[in-house]
């Protein structure tokens, strides 16, 4: 049902200068239609969610594909965002991940490391084994979920990418402080 519905909804959304991240249709008491969506660039604002929701919806009521009552929900990826597409892990190399494979892979499922991109249909990830740290290649196909992890490195580069293409107003803000650990005002 996640793919006809993405199939369905994203000319829309890309219509409208956004790209789809990630569409789940999650059952409970009632159904929530969660879409995940950002500029190519990056960056989407609340504003943007909610013209992506007032035209999903409409087309939504017009092909009517969910049977049951459900609640539509639109929102931003976030800074630890899921990596659900082989552009996103070439765009967030050098970051640190959480990667799941549907199977186990050498024993393993779970892997955690750094991007290191992608090389054909394969995710490049440098994990961690003892006092080694081999890069491994695992085929997009396998994979169950994955996410980056919120770190300091991470949220620096996204607000110095919304910084950097406009889209925070540093006029908008008494005084900005930084810190670095260990120090104090």
């Amino acid at each position: 049902m996640d793919k006809r519905l993405a199939a369905l909804l994203t000319p829309v959304i890309e219509d409208m200068g956004y790209e789809l991240v990630r569409l789940r249709l999650m059952s409970g008491k009632v159904a929530t239609l969660q879409i995940m969506a950002d500029r190519p660039e990056g960056g989407i604002e609340v504003d943007d969610c909610g013209d992506i929701s007032t035209a999903v919806s409409a087309l939504l009521d017009v092909e009517d594909p969910i049977a049951d009552e459900y609640t539509l929900e639109v929102g931003s990826p976030g800074i630890d965002r899921p990596l659900t597409r082989l552009k996103d892990f070439d765009a967030w190399e050098g970051f640190e991940a959480r990667v799941e494979t549907e199977n186990l892979i050498d024993g393993q499922r779970r892997f955690k490391g750094t991007l290191r991109g992608t090389e054909d249909d394969e995710i490049l990830i440098e994990i961690e084994q003892g006092t080694e740290t081999p890069t491994i290649g695992l085929k997009f196909d396998w994979l169950a979920d994955a996410k980056l992890i919120l770190t300091d490195d991470l949220i620096r580069e996204v607000l110095k990418s919304r910084k950097d293409k406009g889209q925070i107003d540093e006029a908008r803000f008494d005084e900005v402080k930084t810190f670095m650990d260990g120090e104090e005002d």
